[in-house]
């Protein structure tokens, strides 16, 4: 579980490079894409924190 959300968050990060560049270049509609997706990475994070809090309260299996 804390593998998968990672990975989404790396994934999140990666999609969102493109527009970064664009809008660093000034250009304003790719600023808007690149804040939703600083958006969906900022989710993405709370996901993992929560799996890794889940991981560290549940009781190790036997």
């Amino acid at each position: 579980m804390i593998m998968q959300s990672y990975e989404k968050l790396i994934a999140a990060v990666q999609s969102a490079r493109e527009d970064l560049e664009k809008a660093a270049g000034g250009n304003r509609a790719a600023g808007t894409r690149a804040r939703k997706a600083m958006q969906d990475v900022r989710s993405a994070a709370q996901e993992v924190r929560i799996a890794i809090l889940s991981a560290r309260d549940t009781p190790p299996k036997a």
